[in-house]
């Protein structure tokens, strides 16, 4: 990572700092707290991809990419606090709601897209484009299903080893019965194509790495 971009991160981390303790402070309660902990869960992935520029090696990879992939989906999964906008406040504008929820989605939707790009240029330099793209748009679909888990059944990425039988089972009926669980899949399928094409937005403003040009 850059200096320009660790720059960047640090500096949209206070913004939303800045935005939440100013809705706190007109609000005259800190309720909207657990959006600090949603961007730093946010913020976990970036972190262990970061780790995984330092391995060579496929098979001390796969531990480090199963866990990124495991914390993943809390990136994109702050885009759907913005369904707290309805709990809104006398003493504040509901402009400054909106902003708020705004900064913190984007700034952990920038964290997913930023570990994202670092994966997929791994995969590209250990393996092949094709290969690349295959894992960053898997990932993205297999999030919107993480988000769904999240949001509507409040798993977290731990319950995976806290309650590995109940949340397996849980995975297991949504695979097994498809037609019993069409919101599920429904919101699966929609959310994950907006991922897929918000990341191929970005992607393509994003500066080919040095490494991708050399194998082209």
């Amino acid at each position: 990572m850059s200096t320009r971009v660790f720059l960047l991160n640090l500096f949209a981390c206070l913004w939303c700092c800045i935005v939440l303790n100013l809705r706190m402070h007109l609000a005259g309660h800190n309720y909207y707290a657990f959006m600090l902990w949603n961007l730093f869960l946010a913020a976990i992935p970036l972190g262990l991809s970061l780790g995984l520029r330092q391995i060579n090696r496929l098979v001390l990879a796969v531990p480090l990419l199963s866990v990124w992939l495991l914390f993943f989906p809390n990136a994109p999964y702050v885009l759907t606090d913005l369904m707290h906008l309805n709990e809104h406040n006398a003493h504040v504008p509901k402009w400054l709601d909106l902003l708020m929820l705004l900064s913190f989605a984007f700034v952990a939707l920038w964290f997913g897209f930023q570990s994202l790009h670092i994966v997929q240029h791994w995969f590209v330099r250990k393996f092949s484009h094709t290969t690349a793209w295959c894992v960053t748009l898997g990932s993205l679909g297999l999030s919107g299903f993480g988000v769904y888990l999240g949001r509507f059944d409040r798993w977290n990425s731990w319950d995976l080893v806290h309650r590995p039988v109940s949340l397996l089972s849980r995975i297991a009926a949504y695979i097994l019965h498809p037609m019993a669980h069409t919101r599920t899949w429904g919101f699966t399928l929609g959310f994950g194509t907006l991922l897929i094409l918000a990341y191929l937005f970005w992607f393509s403003s994003v500066p080919t790495a040095p490494e991708s040009r050399k194998l082209n």
